[in-house]
């Protein structure tokens, strides 16, 4: 179930989010989508860019022979592995704030592991060598795309890293070494800008999907619902009653509850129909705080209301139906049609094991007991005679 409103949503789209941050609740959800989308992801972004790192291993033997049997070390014993690892714990415990985490990790280490043992090199090339960590820089950004603030806290450790190696090796001189300084500036500066609009676009991509479903939710929801009084209507029986009859509980006990309001054509004739639909969301809001949260309560038609229990005995149902009876009558909703009265109800009960009787007979046998309820006097409660099982 989502933990955001539809108004919640409408807010936070009228306000914006400048910060790239939502309010907690759709923060929640979207941190949830988030983690999900790139535990899903990682073991294909992952693979390719190690493909990418591990095959420049044709480049270090051309460019930095001298250094080579560490650079194999770095990059199949060291960084492999931790890529490995990552997807692992990734799949394994998808989180919001670990993902990042490692993204960082990982785009630090691949520039940091390289430029280490280029430190040590004499070759000619080291120049061109370096310009490869601009892949690093743009793979973190674009592929493994974390949160804009683990962006900025990767670009940062990432060229200090890659800025402090490359003035260790001594191969430049200050206008070259000021020139790739400059260089990897710019470029950092292009992704974290690029990277603050990219989370801004998922955001708002975020928002408008959440705010559709929780439109389209609330449709549903409607359509299920009775207008005047808020209860589960006719379609909504229809769906309820084929997962209670067709899914894996047709073998647990499902009880009906029937109930008419007593005299109410009387009720109307007398009072007029909008005190009389007042009547009746009263009665109907009564039913419902007087049942189960699992149970289910329609608005059958008219003045009629229909409860269904699941996997109740007998003594319980009936004790279900007294105790909605009770508070009924306990409304004390006048009713002068019957001079100095109230408003009551009348209620039949039947009882059957969805893979025994059908629907259709179980509500037959609850409205004959409806009627026994009221050829008793009304505003008491009748049980139906035990259902027969259909033969096969």
């Amino acid at each position: 179930m989502s933990l955001a409103s539809l108004d919640e949503v409408e807010r936070q789209l009228k306000r914006g989010f400048p910060l790239l941050r939502f309010s907690p609740e759709i923060e929640t959800l979207f941190l949830r989508q988030y983690a999900a989308e790139r535990a899903r992801l990682i073991i294909i972004w992952c693979l390719i860019g190690l493909l990418i790192y591990d095959l420049v291993y044709f480049g270090d033997s051309a460019m930095v022979p001298d250094v080579l049997p560490e650079l194999i070390v770095v990059r199949f014993a060291i960084f492999t592995p931790f890529v490995f690892g990552c997807i692992f714990a990734v799949r394994r415990w998808p989180n919001a704030r670990f993902y990042d985490s490692l993204t960082v990790m990982a785009a630090v280490l691949s520039v940091t592991l390289p430029m280490i043992p280029a430190m040590k090199s004499t070759s000619q090339y080291l120049f061109v060598y370096q310009t490869y960590n601009s892949a690093a820089f743009l793979y973190f950004v674009i592929s493994l795309r974390p949160r804009f603030r683990a962006v900025l806290t990767g670009l940062t450790l990432t060229s200090a890293s890659h800025f402090t190696t490359t003035y260790l090796t001594g191969a430049f001189d200050q206008v070259a070494y000021f020139g790739i300084v400059t260089v990897y500036s710019m470029l950092s500066i292009f992704l974290a800008v690029s990277a603050y609009f990219l989370e801004k676009s998922d955001r708002k991509n975020f928002l408008n999907q959440l705010r559709a479903s929780l439109l389209y939710r609330q449709l549903e929801e409607k359509a299920e619902r009775d207008e005047l009084t808020g209860l589960l209507n006719r379609r909504s029986l229809a769906r309820i009653s084929d997962d209670l009859w067709n899914g894996t509980t047709r073998q647990v006990a499902v009880s009906a509850i029937l109930l008419d309001i007593d005299h109410f054509k009387r009720f109307n004739d007398v009072h007029g129909h909008i005190e009389g639909d007042a009547c009746i969301r009263a009665v109907s809001q009564c039913i419902r705080d007087s049942v189960d949260p699992t149970s289910f309560v329609f608005r059958f038609g008219g003045e009629e209301m229909l409860v269904l229990l699941t996997g109740l005995e007998p003594a319980q149902v009936l004790a279900t139906a007294e105790r909605i009876r009770a508070a009924i009558e306990g409304l004390r909703i006048q009713h002068r049609g019957l001079g100095d009265g109230w408003v009551t109800a009348s209620l039949g009960i039947a009882s059957a094991v969805p893979a025994e009787i059908p629907l259709e007979k179980l509500l037959q046998k609850a409205d004959e007991a409806l009627y026994d309820a009221k050829r008793q006097g009304r505003n008491t409660v009748a049980v139906a005679s035990r259902l027969e099982p259909r033969v096969a």
